[in-house]
């Protein structure tokens, strides 16, 4: 979000609020009181790990190296996530710390305050993978568990420390969250065995119908709904017409190392490829064609570029990496049923 773009809700008409702003920010001037530049840099780097630019990474290894099944559901669920989040975000302007108070501010943002993104991402991706986890290795669930509670926490912590959420953010923010995964865990079986008698006609219809609601309800944000269908879209192209497995076995020999390292580069390159390469040509402030009226970041097409970009990018991660796997032999096929069902090769549930 444009910064310029930001009108928060003024405080001093709601005295509530008011006085909810003082606490929080009292909280964070006694954790700042420990504030020391090693220890900032260290916290802005903890923080980053509940920013896309390391959960993208750590989903596209879950889906192109690990298991394809656990990975969409998880980038479908981490998908919307974010868009509730920025949903609601708009809905409630909440201005951050540093509105209030420039001096708390160790770090910035360009988006509102209420509830927190880190808190609300961290309980919906890294719960699942901890479930995950103590699914494959049961004597360790109690300690997958701790771990992630931990650091849950330790994010939560750096949000206050670096001055750019209230308490009350994060509280919002883990409330969210909670609610987003106990929804998708108690209606996940029934949407599944109600897709498992459909065909890859209903997916496409269902997955065009949620990013048209998303796209109605914040029409100022095309990226999440045109990632959501370009996903959904290259997942179920991919698992009626060239099924891939991330774990299959390639020529009676499980895949090593070297094969999913070089998967997961190529992979990347291609996605960078897409990202790139798209942005020179579509309308926005990279464009090269920016200087003009409907090339640059006010094009009245700008919205539409970035759905096309995010679009595709969504169709190459789901389709276009696993079918250039397959073809180049770095990648087995394993899937013999409608992943929609939940279940493996051998109709058991992926966890």
């Amino acid at each position: 979000m444009n910064p310029e773009t930001i009108q928060i809700m003024p405080a001093e008409n709601l005295p509530l609020l008011t006085t909810v702003y003082r606490w929080g920010l009292g909280i964070i001037e006694a954790i700042q009181n420990i504030e020391n530049p090693g220890l900032t840099g260290v916290m802005k780097l903890i923080t980053a790990l509940g920013t896309e630019v390391f959960i993208i990474p750590l989903l596209l290894l879950i889906f192109w190296c690990i298991d394809e099944k656990r990975g969409f559901r998880l980038g479908i669920l981490v998908i919307l996530s974010a868009w509730m989040n920025v949903f609601a975000k708009n809905l409630f302007k909440q201005p951050r710390p540093y509105s209030l108070d420039p001096s708390l501010g160790l770090a910035s943002e360009q988006s509102y305050g209420f509830p927190s993104g880190h808190a609300q991402m961290s309980l919906t991706l890294w719960i699942p993978i901890a479930s995950w986890a103590g699914s494959v290795r049961k004597r360790r669930r109690l300690f997958f568990g701790v771990v992630v509670l931990l650091f849950i926490l330790l994010i939560g912590f750096t949000r206050l420390y670096l001055g750019v959420h209230f308490p009350t953010d994060l509280l919002g923010g883990w409330f969210l969250g909670a609610l987003i995964l106990v929804i998708f865990y108690f209606l996940s079986p029934y949407i599944t065995a109600w897709f498992k008698t459909r065909g890859k006609r209903t997916q496409l219809i269902c997955a065009a119908a949620a990013t048209l609601i998303m796209n109605g309800l914040h029409p100022g944000n095309t990226t999440l709904p045109a990632m959501l269908l370009g996903f959904s879209a290259g997942y179920s192209l991919m698992i009626h017409s060239f099924p891939f497995s991330a774990g299959a076995c390639i020529k009676d020999r499980a895949p090593g190392p070297g094969i999913l390292a070089l998967r997961y580069l190529l992979g990347a390159i291609g996605t960078l490829l897409i990202y790139q390469g798209l942005k020179l040509v579509l309308p926005g402030e990279g464009s090269l064609f920016s200087s003009y009226s409907w090339g640059g970041p006010v094009s009245p097409y700008y919205e539409l570029g970035r759905f096309i970009r995010y679009g595709l990018l969504g169709f190459w991660v789901s389709a276009g990496a696993p079918r250039l796997f397959l073809n180049l032999g770095i990648a087995g096929s394993g899937i013999q049923e409608d992943p929609a069902s939940g279940k493996g090769p051998e109709g058991k549930a992926g966890g």
